[in-house]
């Protein structure tokens, strides 16, 4: 699965055709955003603990896995982003250790977008059955599966690398900018590479669709409740929307080298940068913005901690948790 590395070290290897003023320009351009959507998520992160209705709900336990991990996954890529535009060349075991680590954070996305659309399921489908399946033991169980089945690809990657002949090497040195691609040592790899990525959003879009399915069945009984169907419909809408934008990082290179081929290369540089704010940068943001927004148990606790507590607004730990 390619990570957001993947997209802005290949972009700044070209750096070498802008100047040191438009290096700089361009790296304020898409370090003010990340800051920006750093703060917001880590003020998410914060609310989210900060309240017993958020800590005791499967629902909000499991994005704040989700969000834990798009910050992780920001925070690397912007890290590597700055590498590169400052064309320092790393070694291959620390720029080996830091692609591993945005490649882990960057697959506990879709999989936790699939747990969440079961949650949603269960609690539209089996209400009565919710409050067993779905309890904070289970879901700490499924949180920790995520990151296991993560760490077992990364882990697999990780054994593909050992096949290369380092020691034939002068040196670890690496020559070009540290990059997913430049990690891909050998055909196996990049086999591999694509067989788990297409494995694992064709098994998430699969779980999200039947989920969404589900759903609107559930929604002709007369007994389901109209609002809680119809916010749930939405909020799987939404988790497909997410996972489609994660899915974008992985066709970012056939994108990048079919516009490389139609425009000059101090055009194509410029247009990568671009891409990154939209395709990278953004959408770690975007669970923030979408829960943020709409539930309302988060909204107040929120832009209470946003505005650094300038407004006294009281909270009660025990809420109504509305359902998405």
């Amino acid at each position: 699965m390619l990570s957001a590395n993947l997209s802005m070290t290949n972009g700044t290897a070209g750096a070498q055709y802008q100047g040191l003023l438009e290096r700089l320009l361009f790296s304020t351009v898409t370090t003010v955003p990340c800051c920006i959507f750093f703060f917001i998520n880590t003020t998410m992160l914060f609310t989210l603990r900060s309240k017993a209705v958020f800590r005791e709900s499967s629902r909000y336990v499991l994005l704040f896995n989700l969000l834990f991990a798009d910050t992780l996954q920001m925070t690397l890529s912007q890290l590597l982003y700055i590498i590169a535009v400052c064309r320092t060349r790393l070694t291959f075991p620390v720029c080996g250790v830091l692609n591993m680590l945005a490649r882990l954070t960057n697959e506990v996305s879709p999989l936790t977008l699939l747990v969440m659309s079961l949650e949603r399921y269960v609690a539209v489908c089996h209400p009565l059955r919710h409050a067993t399946i779905i309890t904070i033991t289970n879901t700490a169980v499924a949180i920790v599966v995520v990151w296991a089945v993560s760490s077992l690809n990364v882990l697999v990657r990780v054994l593909l690398l050992l096949d290369f002949p380092f020691e034939d090497l002068d040196t670890l040195q690496m020559n070009d900018f540290c990059s997913d691609i430049a990690m891909l040592i050998g055909p196996l790899s990049d086999d591999y590479d694509k067989a788990y990525t297409c494995f694992v959003f064709l098994s998430a879009t699969v779980v999200i669709t039947c989920s969404y399915i589900g759903v609107m069945v559930a929604a002709r009984s007369a007994s389901t409740d109209k609002a809680s169907v119809r916010k749930t419909r939405n909020t799987l809408l939404l988790h497909l929307v997410q996972l489609g934008l994660s899915l974008s990082s992985t066709i970012y290179n056939p994108i990048v080298i079919a516009v490389s081929r139609s425009v000059k290369r101090l055009v194509f540089v410029r247009l990568q940068n671009v891409f990154y704010v939209c395709i990278f940068i953004f959408p770690r943001c975007l669970s923030s913005l979408i829960y943020g927004i709409r539930d309302q148990t988060i909204r107040p606790a929120l832009l209470f901690y946003l505005c650094c507590r300038m407004k006294v607004s009281v909270i009660p730990d025990k809420v109504k948790v509305s359902a998405l």
